[in-house]
């Protein structure tokens, strides 16, 4: 019994992992999206240039000025790609460590609220009870 009941709790494990890393996925589409489409044109603009065609050649083929051209000459080290995608990472390491955070003050709220006494029964009073007059005894 006991081996059935772990068999079904690994299957949650596995279906809420499942769901995280689908979840996780979609969420990474909308930070490059943010990244890409909100964020890298502002960078861009104060500095002027496109953030996404910062490249160095490695090889002296290469003379095209943007990267697609580049990359169909030769080897590139397209630097610029590189920063934009650091910065998808900082995005989602930042929001992840606001959801952790959150989570763990909801968890310590809920420790720190004090549990009822419980009422105790009519035994545990009568109990009690013989207890404390033994006691005087």
């Amino acid at each position: 019994m006991l081996k059935q009941f772990r068999d079904f709790a690994m299957r949650g494990n596995v279906v809420d992992l499942a769901v995280g890393v689908i979840i996780g996925a979609a969420f990474g589409k909308i930070v490059d999206s943010f990244v890409n489409d909100i964020i890298m044109p502002f960078v861009g603009a104060v500095g002027g240039a496109d953030f996404s065609n910062y490249f160095f050649p490695l090889s002296h083929a290469v003379s095209a000025t943007n990267l697609v051209d580049a990359k169909k000459q030769g080897p590139v080290f397209a630097y610029g790609n590189f920063a934009t995608i650091v910065v998808n990472f900082l995005i989602v390491a930042f929001v992840l460590f606001l959801v952790i955070k959150a989570i763990n003050s909801m968890k310590r709220k809920e420790a720190a609220a004090p549990p009822a006494d419980p009422v105790p029964t009519r035994s545990e009073v009568l109990l009690t009870e013989i207890r404390d007059s033994l006691a005087k005894r």
